[in-house]
């Protein structure tokens, strides 16, 4: 097993920033915070509504973030020309719905595949990393191999939102697509509603090289600050150990 990654996404940041468009708490600070603290990479979702995220934000953020940026994004053409412009490290694909208040599943490639496939050969062409957040789910691999992605991030949503025996089906949903991504050449990340409390488990599945976790990142820091919510998080998945079967 290499060393797990954690990918910290700072939209909540921006959130606060935005609730009364300010100047504050400054996205690009809590960047470099994230990246003290041991964090591999830092993830912003840049939406069509533009309810956090802004695109001065991405920009500076492309400048500054010395370990990995990956940029969240619809297909929308908009959104795809301003990462061909900018070129972050990594793109990921998700579903986007204007209405809802955070991303409420995979991207369903059955519905979606060309666009999203249209999307993959332009970002490739500019040497971008294309993952997809796709549900645990076979076909969604499939098909998200055959686009051309490089790389899936498995919706751990209703893992992590599931109770009693419906987790431990989550969990082993979670694994064993991981365990099919990696055999069909694919690498794998994972994320969503993972915390304190649930995100060991999934840190233990030997095949996901990164986790991506924002909102309880970002929950801790206003009690704990940045730098400890970071830090904290990065020694569970450490401390995480190889996990087959559910051990808890």
């Amino acid at each position: 097993m290499s060393e797990l990654l954690l990918g910290v996404n700072i939209d909540h940041v921006a959130t606060i920033r935005e609730a009364r468009k300010g100047i504050e708490p400054e996205v690009v600070a809590a960047a470099l915070i994230a990246e003290q603290a041991g964090a591999f990479g830092i993830t912003v979702h840049l939406r069509h509504d533009r309810r956090h995220i802004q695109d001065r934000d991405v920009k500076i953020l492309k400048e500054v973030v010395s370990t990995k940026l990956n940029l969240e994004m619809s297909t929308n053409f908009e959104i795809v020309d301003i990462a061909l412009s900018l070129c972050p490290d990594q793109v990921t694909l998700v579903p986007e719905n204007r209405q809802e208040v955070t991303t409420e599943g995979g991207l369903d490639m059955t519905q979606f595949f060309d666009k999203t496939e249209s999307a993959i050969k332009s970002l490739k062409k500019k040497d971008i990393i294309v993952s997809l957040f796709i549900d645990p789910d076979q076909n969604q691999i499939d098909l998200s191999k055959k686009a051309g992605a490089d790389y899936i991030e498995i919706h751990t949503g209703f893992y992590a939102n599931s109770k009693n025996i419906n987790k431990i089906e989550e969990f082993k949903k979670i694994r064993d697509a991981s365990k099919y991504a990696r055999s069909i050449g694919l690498s794998v990340n994972a994320g969503h509603g993972l915390d304190y409390l649930n995100t060991m488990p999934i840190a233990g599945i030997s095949e996901i090289e990164e986790l991506n976790i924002g909102h309880s990142i970002i929950s801790r820091a206003v009690f704990t600050g940045l730098y400890n919510a970071v830090e904290e998080m990065n020694e569970i998945i450490k401390n995480s150990g190889i996990v087959e079967e559910w051990p808890y």
